[in-house]
């Protein structure tokens, strides 16, 4: 794990990058696969697309201002909710899929919290 603190900003940035363009791109597909209204999908990846564009800019720096890595990891945990809600939401109509798709990003923006928050201080500065 050591050695993937100092690349987890870089990771959560592509990570937020391929979903948001995957969902943007393939959102008509996904649309009918998950059961979900389009404009909710092209939502969800313009929001990921934005908060990849912040991970990225976050990683390039040499000294990250502690409080820039706190708004991170807000940011993760207020999405995880927000997908939460969505799931929860659209439970009686989404397919296993699209709620897969929303859980599952829920529970992977939330780790990525936990560990930016564990690893604050070495994210800091970069290695």
């Amino acid at each position: 794990m050591d050695r993937l603190i100092p690349k987890l900003l870089w990771i959560d940035g592509s990570a937020a990058a391929l979903a948001g363009s995957l969902c943007l791109l393939l959102s008509p597909a996904l649309a009918q696969l998950h059961a979900l209204p389009q404009n909710l999908l092209q939502l969800i990846g313009v929001v990921n697309l934005l908060y990849a564009a912040y991970s990225f800019c976050l990683a390039m720096r040499a000294s990250r201002p502690r409080l820039l890595i706190t708004l991170l990891v807000i940011a993760n945990s207020v999405w995880a909710a927000v997908c939460l809600g969505m799931a929860a939401s659209f439970a009686g109509t989404a397919s296993i899929f699209g709620l897969a798709h929303l859980v599952g990003e829920a529970v992977f923006v939330a780790g990525l919290a936990r560990l930016e928050w564990q690893w604050r201080e070495r994210l800091l500065q970069a290695v």
